[in-house]
């Protein structure tokens, strides 16, 4: 593990300023930094492509919050690279590792310290008249919703081939345990623990009040179907990235043969952070 990849969130002055401590540290060390081009020139010194970067590490260290974290787990999924999120943002649930441990993380992770998590990933796909049209692999969740203008919108879903029901609601949302903390979580889904197997469909202000979130096993197909006649419905990927679709669209979500592979602090408690993320015990 020689070579460093870091990823830093856009248009920040704090992870510059890291790296002007960072960088040397790391040097003097034996490593060898790849630094993403828009940080380098704040640097001025040289950069690489964020897409080139997965082709030429060993591990990549990401300064940012969770959504700098899952667009390089969409990055660098293919390639199965390790990534060690330290936190810059305000969450940071992928991030867990505060900015003020940044110095002794790292080090576990050049001394191999940490545990490598695997996270599942999700394959959505969408198809129109027969043919598939784009496919996407996300880590936290896919989400069909609609847009400001738009009235409730109909979905007609099947698991496994088997029909499951028509929702009427404002969307939903196919989530992994990563991202059961996020969208699905303030749509009222559950809390998975993020090493489980598990996908969670979570409706978003379900017309029926007895549409429920459901937990299913990691390796079920889901397909559905929008079944509106309306310009104004999305398929959203992990929160960044937005799909038009129209009536009669298919989505067709499975798990993914790609992992995300998230370095931990060995001495990292799962509870512990969802009672300070999500302040528990607190009045």
């Amino acid at each position: 593990m020689k070579k460093i990849g870091i990823i830093c969130k856009s248009g920040r002055d704090e992870p510059l300023q890291i790296l002007q401590l960072l960088l040397p540290w790391l040097k003097k060390k034996g490593y060898e930094p790849y630094v993403d081009s828009e940080a380098a020139s704040g640097l001025k010194m040289k950069g690489f492509l964020r897409t080139e970067i997965p082709s030429l590490v060993d591990v990549i260290l990401v300064l940012g919050g969770d959504g700098t974290m899952l667009g390089v787990s969409r990055l660098v999924a293919e390639k199965g690279i390790p990534i060690l999120g330290i936190n810059l943002g305000s969450l940071g649930f992928l991030t867990e590792v505060n900015k003020d441990e940044i110095f002794n993380a790292v080090n576990r992770m050049l001394c191999n310290g940490c545990t490598v998590e695997e996270r599942i990933m999700l394959t959505a796909e969408i198809r129109r008249n027969d043919r598939k049209i784009s496919e996407y692999t996300v880590l936290n969740d896919v989400v069909i919703n609609k847009g400001a203008l738009a009235r409730i919108i109909d979905m007609e879903t099947y698991i496994n081939n088997f029909y499951v029901t028509t929702f009427k609601a404002d969307g939903l949302i196919i989530s992994t345990p990563t991202g059961s903390t996020a969208y699905s979580l303030s749509a009222g889904g559950p809390i998975l623990y993020p090493t489980l197997g598990s996908i969670v469909l979570t409706p978003i202000c379900s017309h029926t009040l007895t549409n429920r979130p459901i937990v299913l096993p990691d390796d079920f197909r889901i397909e559905v179907i929008l079944k509106t006649l309306s310009e104004d419905v999305f398929l959203t990927l992990d929160g960044q990235v937005g799909v038009s679709l129209r009536v009669d669209d298919v989505i067709e979500i499975n798990k993914s043969r790609f992992k995300t592979r998230l370095l931990i602090p060995t001495e990292r408690d799962y509870f512990e952070i969802l009672r300070n993320k999500l302040k528990w015990g607190e009045r």
